[in-house]
């Protein structure tokens, strides 16, 4: 078929598999979008209010899903406010193409107008990215995109494509993901088993001879489907599982064996489990700093396990005494089919000791405290909801105390800490599973850098339930200043600072209201999920205390067992 670049491109999406594409038209990627405007019937496009939102929304829509989101921006400052959202989910290993448009060829590299070189400025926060010269390559680039965003431990890709290779005829032919050359060397390259025989002998001598094993989950047990080999092993093992903030809803957090979340802000239990282990295991995780505090003090009487898909990551951080480089779900189930169906541990009730003990600010009588409004919207949404979060304490508060019990249903900037992904990433995860419900818990600080997509959800009728945690203050910021700066509370305070989150939300079209006590959050959940069951947004503004403090926390360089709580 001869068609324009961009009639390409959009046939190539969709012979992805793709459905939406999240983005912001611009002069650059008119071609594109006039060619979008065509083929509506086919592929779905959103209109965000702002690009990095398109990004994020685009993560959403890929987290929450499996699937690889798609995200759509024109040249210079369209692209440059993509990058955050590219970042955090190269931090998160999120697969997602992003698409940007730029000046015509000839103009390149000539300081043309709104031209930047996005290439290069994402070469650190891609796996690849591409700049498409030839009409005749458009087809193949986003096959391979496609590819390289998916497989091995998936990330964002970037294909830039200057407007005039958008106007140009060229030639489509329909093919599958895998149609040309490099991208079938590609998908070959990537689907080649990396461990042999010996590397799971040594793995199951490792684990057959622990006594006092910890499996330690993170975000890549949920990337490879392994939530069931991961809940089996533990099992067979009879060991506890401590989880990343990537690994939350890896495990059922209701499960016997789980501990919660390890690091700054990990349990008790998860942290002493961890300094007490003869075997640590760590599953499709990174050892962050988040969760080793000084490395050379974490785990430090065990021997390290470390199953990962990527061999960078292997010895990166924490040197490994045996690894098995590949997709965790393959090397588990080799695993276990070389282990015992049950193996004893001497444990000894520690872990069940543990599990008791827990900060007294969770248990604070205050007029509306986190862990109800989190537990009580748990409670109201089940099993099938997906959460979202901002960055700041409400995150830490989310992942402490929602009940989450299956994969994919915790969504969070871990890595980057993107304040202001909230919005956008709940967004995409209602249009990835409109069947299920979908909340965002947010901080009255993380809200004010997204709020402007309520638009989206009233205009797409995303009945998404927003819960603004307003203690007025940047929380986790003033945390810090108060334990370690001595309580001077430098641009910290938002007492003062508008807006009134309940007008703004009925400006929008968003029905809003205001809770300061269980009886009114509870009255206000109510209504809310009235007006969701209806088609409609909803939004509450939750006012809690000022000094709500998020507990247990590890002080940056201190062992993690030593926790102020």
């Amino acid at each position: 078929m001869r068609c324009s670049g961009a009639r390409i491109l959009v046939e190539a999406l969709i012979e992805q598999g793709v459905d939406t594409v999240f983005g912001y038209p611009g002069a650059a990627v008119l071609y594109i979008y006039d060619e979008l405007f065509r083929q509506r019937r086919r592929i779905r496009h959103i209109l965000v209010s702002h690009e990095q939102h398109a990004a994020h929304a685009a993560d959403g829509y890929a987290r929450s899903s499996g699937r690889t989101g798609v995200c759509i921006a024109t040249s210079g400052p369209g692209a440059t406010n993509l990058v955050t959202g590219i970042a955090a989910a190269y931090m998160d290993s999120v697969p997602l193409v992003a698409i940007t448009g730029n000046t015509a060829t000839p103009f390149l590299g000539k300081d043309s107008f709104q031209e930047v070189d996005i290439a290069g400025i994402t070469m650190p926060v891609v796996k690849h990215n591409w700049i498409v010269k030839d009409v005749n390559e458009v087809a193949e680039t986003v096959r391979e995109a496609f590819i390289v965003a998916a497989s091995g431990r998936p990330g964002p890709v970037l294909i830039d494509i200057p407007k005039d290779v958008m106007a140009a005829p060229g030639e489509y032919r329909p093919g599958s993901p895998v149609r040309g050359d490099r991208a079938r060397r590609l998908l070959e390259r990537n689907g080649r088993q990396t461990f042999d025989d010996a590397d799971i002998r040594r793995a199951a001598d490792m684990l057959l001879n622990a006594r006092r094993p910890v499996l330690y989950a993170g975000g890549g047990v949920i990337s490879s489907g392994a939530a069931d080999e991961l809940r089996q092993l533990a099992e067979q093992l009879n060991a506890p599982v401590v989880m990343s903030l990537m690994g939350i809803g890896a495990f059922p957090s209701g499960h016997r064996l789980c501990t919660g979340l390890v690091g700054m802000h990990g349990s008790t239990a998860s942290n002493k489990a961890v300094q007490k282990a003869d075997l640590l295991a760590a599953l499709g995780a990174r050892f962050s700093d988040r969760v080793t505090s000084r490395a050379d003090c974490f785990a430090p009487g065990a021997k390290i396990l470390h199953i990962d898909i990527d061999p960078a990551e292997i010895n990166k951080n924490v040197r490994a005494h045996a690894a098995v480089q590949g997709d965790v779900k393959a090397v588990l189930a080799r695993l276990m089919a070389a282990l015992p169906q049950k193996t004893e541990t001497q444990w000894n009730g520690e872990i069940d000791r543990w599990k008791t003990m827990s900060p007294k600010d969770h248990h604070r009588k205050t007029a509306l405290h986190p862990r109800f409004v989190i537990q009580e919207t748990a409670r109201r949404l089940g099993d099938e909801a997906l959460v979202a979060t901002d960055v700041g304490q409400h995150q830490i508060w989310a992942a402490q105390f929602y009940p989450f019990t299956r994969p994919r249903s915790f969504l969070s900037s871990g890595g980057l800490g993107a304040m202001g992904f909230g919005l956008g990433a709940a967004a995409g995860a209602k249009i990835a599973n409109p069947g299920r419900p979908v909340a965002l818990f947010t901080g009255d600080g993380s809200f004010r850098m997204n709020s402007g997509e309520l638009a989206t959800l009233v205009t797409y009728r995303l009945p998404v339930l927003v819960i603004i945690f307003n203690n007025r203050t940047l929380g986790m910021v003033r945390q810090w200043q108060n334990f370690f700066f001595a309580g001077r509370y430098s641009e910290t305070g938002l007492e003062e600072r508008p807006p009134d989150f309940v007008k703004l939300a009925e400006a929008y079209g968003v029905f809003g209201c205001r809770a300061g006590d269980e009886a009114a959050f509870a009255a206000a959940l109510d209504h809310s999920l009235g007006e969701i069951a209806g088609g409609r947004p909803a939004l509450i503004e939750a006012v809690i205390d000022t000094d709500e403090r998020v507990l247990p926390m590890t002080p940056g360089g201190r062992p993690v067992d030593e926790q102020i709580s």
